[in-house]
């Protein structure tokens, strides 16, 4: 006997949902669900939209899954999420009534890595000091005793999928790796060839100190002044997460009176940066407009990867991207 065809609808910013779900991923998907609506926002939900859905199709602009939309989806049963955290997403309630949760983070974690990665090395080789430099003076930059990679020490603040991914990267330069994460065992982080370090000594140690952890209450304005100083000499420090997780007023003073030091900057706080930020304005920073990340058509990559977990849903097996309540607590 043929099994019930699900119901499915598509809920999510608009302006991204043909970046993340293009015909070739819609098609993937439509093949297990009956999907007669447009795409639609989530302010646009209404208890007879809900009515029937077994899954919702989502990605930025997604729904919160609380209380009151779950009483107006009472079949709802999966949530594919072409996107990073489930935070603005899931609920105690969703976790409570079993809607299960698979999420594209680790596809978005494996594209800020490689750029993590890039801004790494070019940062041993300090590449962007001498693109700087030559700008500034109008003249070819003198080379300096920069490391590359042999001998030099990478630090890793947060061994979330970000920084796991960075970290197993990395291990192919032969760097010498050190991470710090109060969530992760000793013998988690050695699994990943890295050394576990206290901040401060990561901090101190680190030729270039890479930041991967999430933007929470304890993380916020986490590197401030104190650990800036540790820096030792001629160290980069490279931002790839939440602007949040730095004291930027401390970063410029700091910057201002060292300028040994260097900061990559990929995101701010406020971001965009205001026009006016002094970050602008140092010989020491570079700021990007956040290009860590799955970029243009990177992120039909993340509609595929829910393509592919719901092939897995339908056919009874596990699903490759699945988010438990369990892992949440301190997941980037």
């Amino acid at each position: 006997m043929t099994s019930k065809r699900r119901t499915g609808l598509y809920v999510m910013d608009p302006a991204r949902f043909d970046d993340v779900y293009g015909p070739a991923e819609r098609a993937l998907i439509e093949r297990h669900l009956t999907i007669e609506r447009p795409p639609c926002a989530a302010p646009e939900l209404t208890a007879d939209l809900l009515a029937d859905i077994d899954v919702l199709v989502t990605g930025w602009g997604a729904p919160r899954l609380d209380t009151a939309l779950l009483d107006q989806a009472p079949r709802l049963d999966l949530v594919l999420y072409a996107a990073g955290s489930v935070r603005p997403l899931v609920t105690a309630e969703s976790w409570a009534r079993g809607v299960r949760v698979t999420a594209a983070g680790a596809v978005i974690a494996d594209r800020v890595a490689d750029f993590a990665l890039a801004q790494i090395l070019y940062a041993l080789k300090h590449g962007w000091r001498y693109v700087l430099t030559a700008r500034r003076t109008r003249a070819a930059a003198e080379r300096r005793g920069e490391l590359g990679t042999a001998g030099a020490t990478v630090g890793l603040v947060s061994l979330g999928a970000t920084g796991r991914a960075t970290a197993r990267l990395l291990t192919r330069h032969g760097v010498r790796l050190l991470a710090h994460d109060p969530y992760v065992s000793d013998a988690d982080i050695r699994s990943l060839g890295a050394e576990p370090a206290s901040l401060e000594r990561l901090f101190a140690e680190s030729d270039v100190v890479s930041l991967h952890a999430p933007l929470l209450a304890e993380t916020r304005r986490m590197v401030g002044e104190r650990l800036l100083r540790l820096m030792r000499p001629d160290a980069t420090l490279v931002n790839t997460a939440r602007g949040g997780l730095i004291d930027e007023p401390a970063l410029v003073t700091v910057l201002k009176e060292r300028l040994d030091l260097f900061a990559v900057l990929d995101v701010t706080d406020p971001e965009p940066a205001d026009p006016g930020s002094p970050l602008f304005g140092l010989d020491n920073v570079v700021v990007t407009p956040h290009l860590a990340g799955s970029l243009g058509p990177e992120r039909r990559l993340l509609g595929r990867a829910m393509a592919d977990d719901l092939d897995r849903y339908v056919a009874g097996r596990p699903l490759r991207h699945e988010v438990v309540a369990t892992a949440m607590e301190h997941a980037a």
